[in-house]
């Protein structure tokens, strides 16, 4: 479900590499994590938007914008700041970023 008005309640992003070399690596644990949260949730993560892959869904209530950035970890900072920007999400209370180094 897309929402009317671009708000979300949770920015939830997977960090991890593009590409199938890098599918298995420990770098793409955020892509895997973010991945089995959309297979729960039934939120296909394929829509190109942000430098990155994005889906949509409410979750008790609460919307939720899934984002897989495509930039490389280095550059992944570029996809949630203009997703933060366009959700007005924020980034101190609504953001969550799953990465290989937590």
């Amino acid at each position: 479900m897309l929402f009317s008005k671009p708000s979300a309640d949770w920015l939830i992003v997977g960090l991890g590499n593009p590409g199938r070399q890098y599918e298995r690596t420990r770098h793409n644990a955020g892509f895997r994590a973010v991945g089995a949260l959309a297979k729960s949730l039934g939120c296909p993560v394929d829509r190109g938007k942000f430098q990155g892959l994005m889906g949509q869904c409410t979750y008790r209530g609460q919307r939720l914008v899934l984002l897989l950035p495509q930039t490389f970890m280095n550059l992944s900072g570029e996809s949630i700041r203009e997703s933060v920007d366009y959700y007005k999400v924020d980034d101190t209370a609504e953001l969550i970023v799953i990465s290989d180094d937590i």
